[in-house]
């Protein structure tokens, strides 16, 4: 489903006309193709029938919801995704999170700001495809394909949770805080509701690999701080 074009392609999913507009509007002003879907049945048509570098996908739609479709999405792609919520709807975040989104916005929100999160996440996404394989303890990690791969188990991770243990293992043993987390993986740096954001993506992530933050191996907290990756020997 991810695009190899040169020219970014982004899917604009919203039952409100006038929000499509707008947000397909602010894509495009920062180069971006964009596609319109009014629901998510449309939206699925759409993601079946071509590829996307970045979804934008509003969490109230008609039937089914954007957290379904997302859900359904991350089933088999890792496309970038950012969630539109209504403001004060942490629930609606979390869950989102919870499904694979990789990022939310707020309503109301400056169309610009989308465009250039949506913008940065792509950019950070291309970029990994330029740095060399990571391996450390029994942790295998191919930017180039977004493979990862746990004592030989290859491991299904969202764009963000790539983002974040790429992050983290480009720089082992050392402190890497929240701000820089937020700034790498969701182009933000702001710490208002961005610290949950990257608990809850830490807590999906170390389940994945299989530990705990009771028992962790791979991904330490430092208290106050951020999180650690140590230097692992082979495994």
């Amino acid at each position: 489903m991810e695009s190899e074009h040169a020219t970014p392609r982004a899917l604009v999913v919203d039952d409100e006309r006038q929000m499509r507009d707008i947000v397909s509007f602010a894509l495009e002003t920062q180069g971006f193709t964009t596609v319109e879907a009014s629901d998510a049945e449309k939206a699925w048509a759409a993601c079946e029938r071509q590829a996307f570098d970045v979804i934008v996908l509003d969490v109230m739609l008609p039937r089914a919801s954007g957290i379904t479709l997302c859900r359904r999405i991350r089933a088999f792609s890792d496309v970038p995704i950012i969630l539109l919520t209504a403001k004060g709807e942490a629930a609606d975040r979390v869950a989102g999170l919870e499904a694979g989104a990789d990022d939310y916005v707020v309503k109301p929100f400056h169309p610009r700001e989308l465009a250039l999160r949506a913008m940065a996440i792509v950019r950070r996404y291309r970029d990994a495809n330029a740095v060399s394989r990571i391996v450390n303890g029994g942790l295998e990690i191919d930017p180039r394909t977004h493979a990862v791969l746990r004592d030989g188990e290859r491991l299904s991770l969202t764009q963000s949770e790539f983002s974040l243990l790429l992050a983290l293992a480009s720089r082992l043993d050392e402190e890497v805080t929240w701000t820089e987390l937020l700034q790498e993986v969701w182009g933000t740096d702001s710490l208002l509701g961005g610290r949950d954001m990257v608990k809850t993506a830490i807590y999906r992530l170390r389940g994945k690999l299989g530990e705990s933050s009771a028992a962790p191996r791979y991904i330490h907290s430092v208290r106050g701080l951020g999180y650690r990756m140590p230097r692992l020997p082979p495994a």
